[in-house]
């Protein structure tokens, strides 16, 4: 038995499924979860000493790779001065500025511990400026695990949510409602029926947990366009894309300004963050300014922000995001060109640094619906293949993969091997 293996086992008799967030169980591919010992820029070791490039970053963070020197000295320093104080400090500020100069939509910004926070927040933020109860969110988009974002829709184009967990209650899910992504008549037809009850709608711009799906010419505009027609607070989701598509986020890559933004991963360089903003007659709102309330003692904390702004002043090197894109080309081109050399029906997206495989003969995916007919057991194979030729990708056919800084011309030129490998065994 594996040190992984015996590690696994003694997981599950204390931690729900033996993990602390469910994709990490390989539940979807099924297999040992290799526990990780230690990262450095774009290497993984696991705990039996195995060495695998790594493409999943930590779910996207880890834009300069792990371990950076610059932002493990800030840290260091950081932590050399105390962990958490509970009070304001100038890093803070620092780096509310710093997201601010990068992304003109945000004039203000709360900080926050997670993802889950930031959308949480925005939300109770946008029903109390607009007085109204519902939510618009797309099927197979994820923003995080609080109680009215856990639903799906039933049966039609849109219907009151149901819960989609356990623990949910009817009355929270039936304010959500949920619509197919990149379906832009959807959208109008709802709003034309209900636009007086809905608050906001909530959209990852380029959606990273149905496996990476972008958004269709003008569905991010036209999205804009019917939020202002009918008084609907537009807040995206850049939790994933915000920093890591571009230096401004999917809303400066596409030119569309939300009126909420919620951020997370890159602007923590790996450790615990979330944020969220807007305007600044929005975010007045927000206690002690005003009387939405909102509130957490580690929000900002010292070594999130040191991590945050070490980061940031990393990826704001005029030749940072040039390099990504055209790495991240380089690998998804060189994937592509081994499955097909190998006769698999495969259809691959990327922007930035973020990219998605689906193993399907559809000539494009734009929604949840198109992704879910992918050939599951097929990706199961390539992971698990890819996985034994030192490759670590995400664990399921409906999750994005990330390049970082540290993926340099060798080490694609290495997956690339790889794939070429593993597609002949498909």
């Amino acid at each position: 038995m594996t040190r992984s293996e015996s590690l696994f086992q003694r997981a599950k008799e204390i931690i729900p499924g033996g993990v602390n967030s469910p994709v990490r169980a390989f539940k979807s591919v099924g297999g040992t979860p290799p526990f990780i010992a230690s990262g450095k820029g774009a290497w993984l070791t696991d705990v039996d000493g195995g060495h695998y490039i790594d493409y999943v970053g930590s779910w996207g963070p880890m834009i300069v790779g792990h371990a950076h020197p610059a932002v493990v000295a800030a840290i260091q320093e950081a932590a050399g001065k105390g962990s958490s104080f509970g009070a304001p400090t100038e890093a803070e500020v620092q780096l509310a500025e710093a997201i601010i100069a990068c992304l003109p939509s945000m004039e203000m910004v709360r900080l926050v511990n997670s993802g889950t926070e930031a959308t949480m927040s925005a939300l109770r933020l946008a029903r109390a400026a607009s007085g109204r109860p519902c939510i618009v969110k797309f099927s197979g988009c994820y923003h995080g695990h609080s109680d009215s974002l856990l639903v799906e829709a039933g049966s039609g184009a849109a219907t009151f949510g149901v819960p989609s967990s356990p623990g949910v209650s009817q009355a929270t899910a039936q304010d959500t409602l949920t619509l197919p992504y990149n379906d832009l008549p959807a959208v109008e037809a709802l709003l034309a029926a209900r636009g007086a009850e809905i608050a906001a709608l909530i959209v990852e711009p380029v959606a990273g947990n149905m496996g990476c799906v972008l958004p269709v010419p003008g569905y991010l505009s036209g999205l804009r366009r019917l939020c202002d027609q009918y008084g609907v607070l537009l807040i995206f989701d850049e939790v994933m894309t915000g920093f890591r598509v571009a230096l401004g986020g999917a809303q400066a890559l596409y030119e569309v300004r939300p009126d909420l933004t919620t951020l997370g991963k890159v602007i923590g360089g790996g450790l615990p963050v979330g944020a969220y903003g807007g305007s600044k007659a929005l975010m007045q709102q927000i206690s002690p300014a005003g009387p939405v309330y909102q509130a957490g003692t580690l929000s900002g904390n010292p070594l999130a922000t040191a991590a945050g702004l070490a980061t940031l002043a990393i990826i704001r090197q005029p030749d940072f995001y040039p390099t990504l894109e055209r790495r991240t080309q380089r690998l998804t081109q060189g994937i592509s060109r081994a499955l097909s050399q190998a006769g698999i029906p495969h259809l691959g997206n990327h922007v930035g640094s973020m990219f998605g495989l689906f193993f399907s003969d559809q000539a494009q995916i734009v929604n949840f619906a198109e992704a879910a007919q992918s050939d599951l057991q097929r990706f199961n194979r390539w992971f698990h293949g890819m996985l034994q030729e030192g490759i670590y990708l995400a664990p399921s056919q409906f999750e994005a993969g990330f390049l970082s800084l540290a993926h340099d011309d060798t080490l694609i030129d290495r997956t690339i091997e790889a794939a070429q490998t593993v597609a002949k065994q498909l």
